[in-house]
């Protein structure tokens, strides 16, 4: 036997352990956010559609809400926007948009064109909002709770399936008992 069987043969087996241990991983492809759980990052920043108005954190405390940050550069987002659209027609959760390094003008049109499911859309055109959030790219989603507390973050295009499986059941009962 050469010196380098045994070393050889112990990597494989690290390797193979390895693998199976991420096949079978319930959270691979999850990074999960160090905010769940914590207070949401405060913020005052300008509206999007009203020029005189400031959306702030503040002032959506005491709710459940959905803050979503997007773009009109994003291809992403505007795949996840039907979604979006049909989550503000259901009435069960008011869906915050964060307007991430934006052209405002862009950003007009592509509500005026998609149709806008935003209650409010704050203006982050520098994005320290956004590394507040610990966002990485554009569409992420967060629901906050009535006390402030992030309660879930959705990394990517908000889909039926992200909303049925992982939203929802975080709501209060009554409130999805509109649905």
């Amino acid at each position: 036997m050469n010196r380098f069987t045994l070393p050889a043969a112990l990597f494989v087996l690290l390797v193979i352990v390895l693998a199976i241990g991420i096949k079978h991983s319930p959270d691979k492809g999850i990074i999960a956010s160090p905010l769940i759980g914590k207070p949401a990052p405060q913020f005052s920043l300008p509206s999007l559609t009203d020029a005189t108005r400031t959306v702030s954190s503040t002032s959506l405390r005491g709710r459940w809400y959905l803050l979503n940050v997007w773009g009109s550069w994003c291809g992403t987002c505007r795949e996840e926007h039907r979604m979006l659209l049909e989550a503000r027609q259901s009435g069960l959760v008011p869906l915050i948009g964060l307007d991430w390094k934006d052209d405002d003008a862009q950003a007009l049109s592509w509500l005026q064109q998609l149709g806008n499911p935003y209650e409010v859309v704050a203006v982050d055109r520098e994005g320290r909002t956004a590394i507040d959030w610990g966002v990485y790219a554009a569409p992420e989603s967060f629901l906050v709770n009535p006390q402030g507390i992030v309660v879930y973050k959705c990394m990517g295009e908000l889909t039926r399936q992200i909303w049925e499986k992982e939203i929802l059941p975080r709501l209060p009962k009554q409130q999805t008992a509109k649905s």
